[in-house]
């Protein structure tokens, strides 16, 4: 497990990290969303040791990171910014990482090397960026490590790449209990594939939630009434919003799904039913309580 308390982090005049505090638990894939500017990486990077933090702590498996090479090789960090020796190829690149990396596998890079179909004997600095983010991503598997930390990830991958970068995740995680922490700008990316979400905004956690608990416990109903709209009222039900057009009434709720259904059911609608909620759709209506219009913050 990932336990962060109370880490602050100042460059200059300028507050990055404000007093956060989160767990991630082991086996789990964490999302870590924000704007630009939001944090994540300034986060990311105090959580790999990169960045030692003002105040606060951080700890893996209850070691602290900083300066400590034994935490250091249970995790692979992939940087939003690719960096490569000069000259070097994926072949070479793999021999390198099998020195660091105990338990790196040459043969599982190989084979996902093929898979994606890149050349191993090439320059890794004649890639593109997207193959230069298939490089890093592949290494960061073959080192099976506990961890691996993933500064956007999926910036610059096609929709097939990008798919396969998941399944690749969710397989390693089933397989022998990976935990991957990955930051983003854009929470699309991330909702078919994350299971805990953190949302960052100027320094701080606004939110850090597991997403099935949170979704058993929000639905969004639409239903239609007979009546004119100003005469409906839904007693007894926490509202989180309410949208009217005409006599359709579409409401995200808080609460068990059984009971919502029967309050409403209690006035007599035309028609009403459950609508599948995205992952955007759920941040919106937990933000908006707290006083933030996370319409603003998310693509």
């Amino acid at each position: 497990m990932i336990e962060i308390t109370n880490v602050n982090k100042t460059f200059h005049d300028m507050k990055a990290i404000d007093n956060i505090t989160a767990q991630i638990p082991k086996g789990s894939i964490f999302g870590l969303i924000g704007t630009n500017g939001a944090g994540k990486s300034t986060l990311l990077r105090i959580i790999a040791g990169i960045y030692r933090p003002d105040s606060g702590s951080v700890t893996i498996d209850g070691e602290p990171v900083f300066e400590n090479i034994q935490i250091k090789q249970r995790f692979f960090y992939i940087s939003d910014d690719q960096y490569f020796f000069s000259n070097i190829t994926p072949k070479e690149l793999a021999v390198y990482y099998s020195q660091i990396y105990e338990k790196f596998e040459m043969a599982q890079f190989k084979k996902l090397i093929q898979n994606f179909e890149l050349p191993l004997d090439k320059k890794i600095q004649n890639f593109s960026k997207g193959m230069k983010k298939q490089v890093s991503i592949i290494s960061a598997i073959a080192a099976h490590t506990d961890y691996i930390f993933c500064d956007e990830t999926f910036d610059g991958l096609d929709p097939v790449i990008r798919q396969g970068v998941k399944s690749l995740f969710a397989a390693e995680v089933t397989e022998r209990n990976l935990t991957p922490i990955i930051a983003s700008h854009n929470l699309r990316e991330l909702e078919d594939i994350c299971d805990r979400v953190g949302l960052l905004h100027k320094g701080g956690m606004l939110l850090s939630c597991d997403l099935d608990s949170m979704k058993l416990g929000i639905h969004k109903i639409q239903c239609i009434f007979k009546e004119p709209q100003e005469k409906i009222d839904f007693p007894e039900l926490e509202i989180m919003s309410l949208e009217r057009r005409g006599s359709l009434h579409t409401l995200t709720v808080r609460g068990e799904s059984e009971d919502i259904l029967s309050k409403i059911s209690a006035l007599n609608p035309l028609f009403m039913e459950i609508l599948p909620l995205t992952l955007e759709e759920i941040f919106i209506s937990e933000t908006e309580v707290t006083g933030y219009d996370v319409k603003k913050l998310l693509l």
